[in-house]
């Protein structure tokens, strides 16, 4: 039975009135409760009637007083109350399809779910949305949700996600735009597909839905040594990722005049592909896009600037910074940073080739402790290691797990085991590296 209770937060309304771990949702104010969206929506307002099932068996019902939108404090055993649709589409670009056999299950679940959408900033296609579903998502005024559009053109858009019903996006986009559903729109961009003049037709479409349709990420199609039988696609080079920056530039100047944002956004690889300057802090706008990887060498080099004040110099310790190709140079130039502003600080950069993927994976969030250990066991390392977040999964397989995780399933720990290291984790916008620093050297 779904809707199972494994915790309870103290104090909260729930402990107040006597709900236990065990205990079963059944409804509220006399409706099932289907999955989280329900349950958000349905406890929100400041008189309830809840229908718990106890642990014994017997069917409680409680009146509840509460403020608008207060919690009653619990937590499910499963974080949406449901198991996560999945994707039925057979995108040309999809990176599950080019994983390696033989890993965990749950690595090459494709979820299409729009109730993660919501929770977890996760992206989906809309296509296995019924109109019921669209519906709901507007009565619950489900906002803001992340939608991978990839191309407004509807035949295009078919052949690139191979669902027949794909081509009705705009369609369903501007159904939500019109009833005020705020969306974030992300591009997979894909070298003679859905790039150049298609790519400026999709940007053009997506801007008139603004400001519902709040900004768009475009960001490269990832190519894995695993792609046998796929689609034939290739990848970006100088030229072809600078063309398409200039094509994007064109229309950022246009809509800065008109509504002070540039709307579209790239991703960093795209500048550092093409060797062009990574544009200001104001251009990404509180970097919204921050998980597409939009920005995060501006917001890493900025705080690293900023940070740079705080560093202790009286501190003394040695650290290896591990990442990924492309950000080797960035995360190599901002060592050379802390330890000119502090010579006592001794920071080795270690650039990890992604072997499990294939080395055209260039991104540190793709990076496994397989490579991480066979490229490091016999070097010099420091007296700690520092990886950035983004190596170790999250996400709804690990809702009901506190360990931390590499993409290849091996634990935090064992890694430590296995270097001799203790591993620090930093946040992915070096917000806290200089933190880290202070915190894990010694003091002369």
């Amino acid at each position: 039975m779904k809707n199972k209770i494994k915790a309870i937060k103290p104090g909260s309304i729930a402990e107040e009135m006597e709900m236990e771990v065990g205990d079963y949702l059944i409804s509220i104010n006399n409706t099932k409760v289907k999955d989280i969206i329900d349950y958000k929506f349905l406890i929100s307002d400041d008189y309830v009637e809840v229908e718990i099932q106890k642990k014994s068996g017997e069917i409680w019902t409680l009146e509840i007083e509460k403020e608008y939108d207060e919690d009653l404090g619990v937590e499910f055993e499963d974080a949406i109350l449901d198991k996560p649709k999945s994707c039925h589409n057979k995108c040309i670009f999809c990176f599950i399809d080019q994983m390696p056999k033989g890993m965990r299950k749950t690595l090459y679940f494709k979820d299409d779910d729009s109730r993660l959408a919501f929770l977890q900033g996760n992206f989906v296609t809309l296509t296995n949305m019924r109109k019921e579903d669209i519906d709901r998502i507007i009565k619950y005024k489900i906002s803001p949700i992340n939608v991978s559009v990839h191309t407004t053109n509807p035949k295009l858009r078919v052949k690139m996600i191979n669902n027949r019903f794909a081509g009705n996006i705009y369609k369903v986009l501007k159904k939500l735009t019109k009833n005020h559903i705020k969306i974030n729109c992300q591009i997979v961009l894909c070298p003679g597909i859905n790039d150049g003049r298609e790519l400026k037709r999709t940007i053009e479409d997506l801007y008139k839905l603004y400001p519902e349709v709040e900004n768009v990420a475009v960001v490269p199609v990832g190519i894995t040594k695993y792609r046998q039988g796929l689609f034939n696609l290739k990848q970006y080079n100088e030229n072809s990722a600078r063309e398409q920056l200039e094509i994007a530039e064109e229309l950022q100047k246009k809509y800065i005049k008109e509504i002070g944002v540039p709307f579209v956004r790239f991703s960093d690889e795209f500048y550092i592909i093409s060797n062009k300057e990574i544009p200001s802090a104001k251009f990404y706008e509180n970097y919204k896009q921050l998980e597409d990887g939009v920005g995060m060498v501006r917001i890493f080099r900025d705080n690293i600037k900023n940070g740079l004040k705080d560093l202790n110099l009286k501190a003394k310790g040695s650290f290896t910074l591990i990442t990924g190709d492309l950000a080797y140079e960035e995360i190599k130039n901002a060592a050379k940073k802390i330890m000119k502003t502090n010579p006592h600080i001794i920071i080795h950069v270690k650039k990890i080739i992604n072997n499990f993927f294939g080395n055209t994976i260039t991104i540190a969030g793709l990076v496994t402790s397989k490579d991480i250990l066979e490229q490091l066991k016999c070097e010099i390392l420091g007296n700690y290691l520092i990886i950035p977040e983004c190596m170790l999964r999250k996400g709804y397989e690990l809702s009901e797990s506190n360990k931390r995780v590499f993409l290849d399933d091996v634990t935090l720990e064992e890694l430590e085991n296995s270097l001799n290291r203790k591993i620090l984790v930093c946040d992915y916008t070096g917000k806290d590296l200089i933190q880290i620093i202070n915190e894990n050297s010694e003091v002369e």
